[in-house]
């Protein structure tokens, strides 16, 4: 199969503040791992996808560092937004791209730069089966994680009938509701909604142009126009411009370990912990401490008869917040005059 993939790099992370940054966002940094999540991600899709056939998609701002950073990578592998589009924009450039080099018949996957995998081999034979289907089927397919909490943080995929074992069309998606709700629907086997999209590039440039008005006019006057066509895109989803208006939907359940790397309370979630559930990167001393997150780069911490704290040390800059509190760092952030705020 002429198997493709795409991998979604653009983004300041600003969650991950202070450690990220608009030249250093959290693409580009070990949050997970030894290793930069970009750098996991393209290593996870070895060898079910050729490193010739890789493209990483991500603002103009940071494509040159991602190509200075990835040098395994072909000089056309990465794809310079030069303007934020939505997803729906994005992919569907992508898809063209791959398009005009290996024709409409090319399955696409894509996934992002930011996510935590626990089994990568599961994952890729996840990917191979959802590639099948959207080649047998001609359809768009989803893959949707089986939920492992009833978590308000993400959206959410009803599987509908099945039409092939472990196929089943998409009965509805639904955004990111209450915990409570959230509890219902992974008891009623609603699966999470974690953007690991497969599709032929042909079928899906089809249904951009039948239902995503947002992208399709742009598509047809600047095809071959990369600067043209993000100045003349409306931003939308993927999922709101395409998958919620398409009839050809399809949705495989995997189970991998997956999580998104969303906030720095997920890294208790995605990181080896201590005997006392603290997540620890860095020089870190703790006593009597439990459930803490802490990230320190050239500082050494001491923790103490603390809980459920986040503690991020770099350069002379020191974040401390809580678990709960640290899924709403904009709103710090926008207090924060610009030269603390957006120190490199």
């Amino acid at each position: 199969m002429n198997t493709w993939a795409v991998v979604l790099a653009g983004g300041v992370g600003s969650r991950f503040w202070p450690l990220s940054t608009p030249t250093r966002p959290k693409q580009l940094l070990p949050l997970v791992g030894d290793r930069a999540m970009l750098a996991e991600a393209l290593d996870r899709l070895q060898p079910l996808v050729p490193r010739e056939r890789v493209l990483v998609l991500t603002s103009a701002a940071l494509a040159p560092t991602i190509a200075a950073l990835h040098p395994e990578l072909p000089k056309d592998a990465v794809l310079a937004e030069p303007r934020a589009g939505g997803t729906a924009a994005a992919l569907a450039w992508a898809a063209r791209e791959i398009e005009r080099r290996a024709g409409a018949d090319a399955v696409m996957i894509s996934v992002h730069a930011d996510w935590a995998v626990g089994d990568p081999a599961g994952f890729r034979t996840m990917l191979a089966r959802a590639a099948e289907a959207a080649a047998q089927h001609r359809s768009l397919v989803t893959v949707g994680v089986v939920p492992s909490r009833p978590d308000p943080g993400f959206g959410y995929i009803q599987p509908g009938d099945e039409i092939a074992p472990g196929v089943r069309r998409v009965a509805r998606f639904v955004e990111k509701p209450s915990r409570e709700r959230a509890a219902e629907m992974a008891s009623a086997g609603f699966l999470w909604n974690s953007g690991i999209f497969v599709w032929r590039v042909g079928d899906f440039l089809d249904e951009v142009r039948a239902h995503t008005p947002e992208v399709a006019s742009a598509l047809a006057t600047h095809a071959d126009d990369m600067a043209g066509f993000f100045a003349a895109v409306t931003p939308v989803s993927v999922d709101v411009g395409v998958l919620e208006r398409s009839s050809r939907v399809l949705v495989l359940p995997g189970d991998f370990g997956w999580d998104d790397v969303g906030t720095w309370a997920a890294l208790r979630r995605v990181r080896a912990r201590d005997a006392s559930g603290n997540a620890i990167a860095g020089a870190v001393h703790a006593l009597d401490a439990k459930d803490n997150v802490v990230h320190a780069e050239g500082n050494t911490v001491v923790l103490y008869g603390v809980s459920n704290l986040v503690v991020v040390t770099r350069d002379g800059l020191t974040l401390v917040t809580t678990v709960e509190r640290s899924a709403d760092l904009k709103t710090l952030l926008d207090t924060l005059p610009a030269e603390l705020r957006d120190r490199a």
